[in-house]
């Protein structure tokens, strides 16, 4: 067992601890992965426990393949039989084979997004709503939310509350949306990804001998990053694990950062009400960060009221002081980072890779990006379009989906008339509402147009068939792609995209030949999990996979750029947070509920500890939002940090700070002058009495009839005197001075204020 020689202590008590309920709390860069990794190996090597027994959940396909990789380096080959792999990617394996359980065939579609929202679309369409209203994403997310809970349709629509919300928003049908939605992917055959938990769920709860079969397959059941888990995935994992109690969670409540996603952080703060005998192992040593970033990490995570606590730490150097710089604006903001990094680089051997910018909303990208094609940095946008979601690349897997399941409708409506054969939007729309009205399949239709389309349609439809037929016969004979290559080839596609001689359409026919590679590189793949190689294996894979898997420019010699949420689980020698302005980090979205700020904490504390060697924050006074300059004031985030572990660079800000050291702080100074005495400081409201926040049921005016000497109360900038009233064209203007904060000047159209009549 020498793999336990190079783990700690906490480290080795998570790996040998395997009976019983197990919860391992892993800090930022503890070495979690290595403790699940140890862990597998141990039980199979040690324990002699088959790996078909042991089931992995992990939130990503990357993850589970390097960790399989490293498992398979301490036990051999065996490590292929292992259970492990993404809850979407283990659960669809386990619905393929007990699907008609449920009335669906094993072949099933997975839908993605676009195909969701298309369909949404359509039924908008069909039941004559307004689509400003009732918008694909809208919808989509109410249905996506609802699944998560664990609540049908029928529950929807029987739910008061639902429906009076649904009011109130003005979308009375949204939970009969929800309902002809479910019945058209029932009727197509498909599951979107929410389905893929929620009918494992309906599954185990409505067939209990196949549950039984699973608890007894399954001996041990690990599950990573426990804090991302919805309600439907832990009450999977907790039904497997019910006959053995053999489950053992690992994660971080500090980095719980997808609660927009369904993520609920009670699981892991509540695990032990359910396993009253839980074992909890803390890993506290960090080793990815020097000692300044793990303290500005710890100042700021201490914040926060609802947590586990534990004391990170780290034997690491201390590093440098971390880096605070201001901006005059966004561009400046910009410029300042880029101009860093460029510096960085020439003084250190810093490589392009070892930087990244890290910001809140995708939208911030732009401002570094100019900025860093103006020094010559290379760098990559994570989180723009994927390989897989372009649109010849979805033109070509929509002809693999019809293939292997005719009543794919998105997959129909997408190629049916590509390249064009003159089927007209009229006949795909008389072929819908034919299968529709007599409640048969799409295929059925199909075959039988003649009697309802115009000769010259019925015949295109006919030799469309024909095609599709001759396509599935060749899928039933071949693998995956002698199947694809030749789909490309006789449908048309390969032929239309090497006509297009631009460069664009240069691009598109490079990338249907990357996706052939892909599938290639899938056929010729030696792990023997994978004795399914025919094109519906393949469209499966490929369904589940997240942008992190899809990634194609790791490797490459690139700074960086990328929203925090997509950064977690990496790291970088330098990192930067930018735009560390109230109302954006932490967003405005984000500040009615104390759960909502110490989330957005958690990201920010996820931002912080992506850095090994230092740390840099940013933020601006001016920021372009919304197509309007407004004036920004400094994260609060920046007044929790720790004045010992921060310092302000005089050189890579836009105007010189006071009161600040360029080497360091202290705790008196750091109070009275951070970033230039703009901190927030308790306001003296008009009954004398000091306060942080806005009175008790702060309510804003009509301030139609504000004027000059009037004495206001704003809810950020606390109290004030009205000294002018400006009118610029439509926008009305409001001069305020605020006792702590000197002058503003506010949009009235935007403003949240409250007049004082004394």
């Amino acid at each position: 067992m020498e793999y336990l020689d190079c783990l700690n202590e906490a480290q080795k008590d998570g790996v040998v601890f395997t009976d019983g309920p197990c919860m391992i709390i892993a800090g930022a860069g503890s070495g979690k992965t290595r403790v699940l990794t140890y862990r597998i190996a141990h039980l199979i090597k040690s324990k002699n426990i088959d790996p078909f027994n042991i089931l992995a959940l992990t939130f990503t396909n990357k993850a589970s393949q390097e960790m399989r990789i490293r498992i398979e380096q301490e036990v051999g080959s065996d490590a292929r039989n292992l259970w492990m792999g993404t809850f979407h990617s283990v659960f669809a394996r386990i619905l393929r084979a007990e699907a008609s359980n449920l009335g669906y065939p094993s072949n099933f579609t997975i839908y993605d997004t676009d195909d969701s929202k298309s369909l949404i679309k359509a039924l908008v369409k069909e039941k004559g709503l307004d689509n400003k209203i009732y918008k694909p994403n809208v919808v989509l997310n109410r249905i996506s939310a609802a699944k998560n809970r664990l609540i049908s349709w029928s529950s929807y629509l029987q739910n008061p509350v639902f429906q009076a919300d649904d009011i109130s928003q003005l979308k009375p049908e949204m939970g009969n949306l929800y309902k002809a939605y479910s019945a058209r992917c029932f009727k197509a055959d498909a599951m979107d990804f929410d389905d893929l938990l929620f009918n494992t769920n309906l599954l185990f709860k409505d067939f209990p001998e196949v549950l039984h079969k699973y608890q007894h397959r399954f001996h041990y059941v690990m599950v990573d990053e426990f804090q991302d888990t919805n309600l439907s995935q832990y009450l999977i994992t907790k039904k497997l694990a019910a006959v053995r109690q053999n489950i053992a969670v690992v994660g971080d409540d500090a980095q719980s950062i997808y609660a927009f996603r369904g993520a609920d952080i009670q699981n892991i703060l509540n695990f032990e009400k359910d396993y009253p005998d839980l074992r909890v192992i803390k890993l506290e040593q960090n080793y990815r960060s020097t000692q300044n970033i793990v303290n500005v990490a710890n100042s700021i995570i201490n914040h926060n009221k609802a947590q586990l606590h534990k004391n990170v730490w780290t034997q690491n150097e201390h590093g440098e002081l971390i880096n605070l710089m201001k901006a005059t604006s966004d561009n400046e903001e910009g410029k300042l980072v880029a101009s860093s990094i460029f510096e960085e680089k020439a003084n250190h051997q810093y490589k392009n890779s070892d930087f990244a910018i890290l910001y809140r909303t995708n939208s911030q990208s732009r401002a570094m990006e100019e900025a860093l094609r103006r020094v010559n940095i290379s760098y990559k946008v994570v989180g723009g379009l994927s390989f897989y979601q372009r649109r010849e690349i979805k033109d070509l897997m929509g002809y693999f989906r019809f293939v292997v399941n005719q009543n794919d409708e998105q997959a129909l409506r997408r190629i049916i008339n590509l390249p064009k054969r003159g089927i007209g939007s009229g006949s795909i729309e008389k072929i819908m509402v034919t299968a529709y009205d007599h409640d048969i399949s799409l295929w059925e239709v199909l075959i039988n147009v003649k009697s309802f389309l115009s000769p010259k349609a019925a015949t295109a439809v006919h030799d469309f068939v024909t095609k599709i037929r001759s396509f599935k016969i060749i899928a039933e004979q071949s693998d995956a792609f002698k199947t694809a290559d030749h789909i490309a080839k006789e449908s048309g596609l390969l032929k239309l995209l090497y006509e297009d001689k631009t460069i664009e359409g240069l691009n598109r026919y490079e990338n249907v030949q990357e996706l052939l590679n892909a599938i290639k590189e899938f056929v010729d793949n030696p792990d023997e999990l994978k004795k399914e190689k025919g094109l519906g294996a393949f469209l499966q894979e490929i369904a589940l996979l997240s942008d992190a898997d899809t990634d194609k420019n790791n490797e490459q010699e690139q700074v960086t750029l990328m929203t925090i949420h997509s950064a977690k689980g990496l790291e970088f020698k330098h990192v930067y947070v930018v735009g560390l302005e109230e109302d954006l980090f932490p967003s405005q979205m984000m500040l009615t509920s104390r759960a909502d700020l110490e989330e957005e904490r958690r990201l920010f504390y996820v931002a912080i500890t992506r850095a090994q060697k230092k740390l840099s924050l940013s933020y601006a006074l001016t920021r372009y939002r919304y197509g309007r300059l407004k004036s920004c004031e400094p994260s609060r985030f920046i007044e929790e940090i720790d004045p010992a572990y921060i310092k302000v660079d005089r050189k890579w800000s836009s105007e010189k700070f006071s009161g600040v050291s360029s080497i360091g702080a202290t705790k008196s100074n750091y109070a009275k002058n951070l970033v230039s005495g703009i901190q927030r400081q308790k306001l003296k409201p008009l009954n004398g009495k000091a306060q942080l926040t806005a009175t008790i049921n702060f309510v804003p005016s009509d301030t139609s009839t504000l004027q000059e000497g009037m004495k206001v109360e704003h809810p950020k900038f606390g109290f004030g005197k009205v000294l002018r009233i400006d009118q610029e064209g439509a926008q009305r203007k409001a001069k305020v001075y605020f006792e702590n904060f000197g002058e503003k000047t506010l949009l009235l159209s935007f403003a949240k204020l409250k007049i004082h009549n004394s």
